[in-house]
């Protein structure tokens, strides 16, 4: 995509074991992308969240690792989390795109895609689907266990704009407040940007420190993401 160029290039252990879940967390990109390939431990089958910027680097994890990629799931369409889906289409031309049908409203791919499910698999892996706007209308968040893969809904410390087209402001706080932060607290995000002091966190932690989150009020919340 004009004016996207991959910068450096950083990798994350593998997060712990979490019923056969593995999570690979890569830092790419210009605007310090936070992108996660999935795996099932036991079927080795993967996915790629969002794949931008660095494709190569994506897919050498799943090389090294001997994964079977089946899946690219998009938490939601907005051009530096997808501007890398057709190179991995080239790599591997049977992969299955996975979207909201909200996001793909504004989203006019030039590949095949499926609509978001209420629950998604992945070996013999499930995982719960949050839908989640406000950033974008067809934001989505991917949960199994305890460990939930946000996008751009929430940031540690932070969370996604809302004064792009098709943003909505108040969606963004019903899906923070009213989603979000019914979760248990020992709930891990994996935020789709590297823009706090983390690349990680838990949901009680980030109800002590995001303000987002601490905000009193829908008014409150309003004011202090849109200035």
């Amino acid at each position: 995509m004009a004016g996207f160029s991959p910068l450096t290039t950083r990798h994350s252990p593998p997060a712990p074991r979490n019923m056969g879940l593995k999570i690979h967390q890569l830092a790419l990109g210009a605007y310090d992308n936070l992108i996660c390939v999935l795996a099932d431990d036991a079927t080795k089958e993967a996915v790629i969240i969002d794949p931008a910027w660095d494709v190569p680097a994506l897919l050498q994890i799943i090389e090294d690792n001997g994964y079977d990629l089946i899946g690219i799931w998009l938490t939601h369409a907005h051009g530096d989390h997808v501007e890398g889906v057709e190179a991995v289409i080239e790599e591997y031309p049977t992969v299955e795109i996975w979207a909201s049908p909200n996001t793909l409203d504004s989203f006019n791919p030039n590949y095949p895609t499926s609509d978001i499910e209420d629950e998604m698999e992945l070996g013999d892996l499930t995982f719960e689907v949050f839908h989640t706007p406000g950033h974008s209308p067809g934001g989505v968040c991917f949960k199994h266990g305890d460990h939930m893969i946000v996008g751009d809904t929430l940031f540690v410390d932070g969370c996604g704009r809302c004064d792009l087209p098709q943003s909505d402001v108040n969606a963004m706080y019903d899906s923070i407040h009213g989603v979000l932060m019914k979760l248990p607290d020992s709930t891990i995000i994996y935020p789709g940007h590297n823009y706090g002091p983390t690349t990680t966190d838990t949901i009680g932690n980030q109800k002590k420190t995001n303000r987002f989150m601490l905000a009193a009020s829908r008014e409150a919340f309003i004011k202090e993401r849109m200035g």
